[in-house]
């Protein structure tokens, strides 16, 4: 069952990763002007580079020969760095941005758990309130505009924390940055983890835990946030997903060496191999995570069939 069911899924993984490089490729066709800008260049010139990178071809014929290369991890040569592979640019920086990620991801987890089951403890209480509201700002602020406004304050301002670079997993250059992509889904797990612990504590087994004489702090540990935690691990797919996305202007804004990073500044110099790189490294991450977090759910949730 567990093998038939992944392959079902690895062959439309396969399906939807055909179909972002398609759609990438043409997009890229609609961008107006060329990546070879330099006044300098005379025609003839233009005209060499055009042909050294395949771009005298016709539109169909490159879209094969990039099909043919982009399936075997061969994603082409950027046009901005002379002899740069963008399979090796991507591998250099992708740990960076993995890393950046993952300490979001943790920080998210480990605020929006507790804060989701406080609200549920404390349900219509004044600490419901705080934390709802508390919740509703970090969700609804871009994570942009809370990186902003943490490089002002305790970059530029108390000068507690540096306001670029990057030193590596848990640092001083990362504690910004993760902070800032963080909240958004610090916010999800809140309100999902809230909604979770109110339908367990409502639940026939909680009723029957407390007629046992179990005390609050017995039902609350042993039975009602176990069974809610175990909902939790379906939303890792989708918070990879806003991890990844908003880590490209976070990368952007702290000057972090990440694929996030690479891709803004590959769309001002119509980069194309870049650009259409990292999008499908984008594509293969997400869809790889949200397969790892179906499995481990049917795993974890026996009440979760893989069909």
């Amino acid at each position: 069952m567990l093998a038939k069911y992944i392959l079902k899924r690895v062959a439309m993984m396969i399906l939807t990763l055909f179909i972002v490089v398609t759609a990438t490729f043409f997009l890229m066709q609609i961008m107006p002007g060329t990546p070879f800008h330099n006044p300098k260049l005379s025609p003839q010139q233009l005209q060499q580079l055009m042909a050294a990178y395949g771009l005298d071809k016709p539109l169909w014929e490159q879209y094969l020969i990039y099909i043919g290369h982009a399936f075997t991890g061969n994603f082409g040569t950027s046009f901005t760095y002379t002899n740069q592979p963008v399979s090796m640019m991507i591998a250099q920086r992708l740990p960076v941005s993995a890393q950046l990620g993952l300490e979001a991801m943790i920080i998210a987890l480990v605020l929006g758990i507790p804060f989701g089951v406080l609200s549920a403890r404390y349900r219509n209480t004044w600490v419901d309130n705080i934390l709802s509201v508390i919740s509703t700002f970090s969700f609804s602020i871009p994570s942009f505009v809370v990186g902003t406004l943490l490089l002002l304050a305790f970059g530029y301002t108390l000068q507690w924390l540096p306001v670029t670079g990057w030193d590596g997993f848990m640092t001083g250059t990362s504690v910004m940055p993760a902070l800032a992509l963080s909240l958004a889904s610090m916010a999800q797990v809140t309100a999902f983890v809230r909604s979770e612990m109110i339908e367990s504590l409502s639940s026939d087994y909680i009723l029957l835990a407390r007629a046992k004489g179990l005390s609050d702090s017995e039902v609350l540990w042993k039975h009602a946030i176990r069974n809610s935690l175990i909902p939790v691990l379906t939303l890792i797919g989708p918070m990879t997903a806003a991890l990844l996305t908003g880590s490209v202007l976070i990368e952007t804004i702290f000057s972090i060496p990440g694929i996030g990073q690479q891709f803004v500044n590959s769309i001002p110099s119509k980069d194309f191999p870049v650009i259409m790189g990292t999008t499908i490294i984008y594509a293969v991450m997400l869809m790889a995570m949200i397969l790892i977090t179906d499995i481990i759910t049917a795993f974890v949730d026996p009440r979760v069939r893989l069909d």
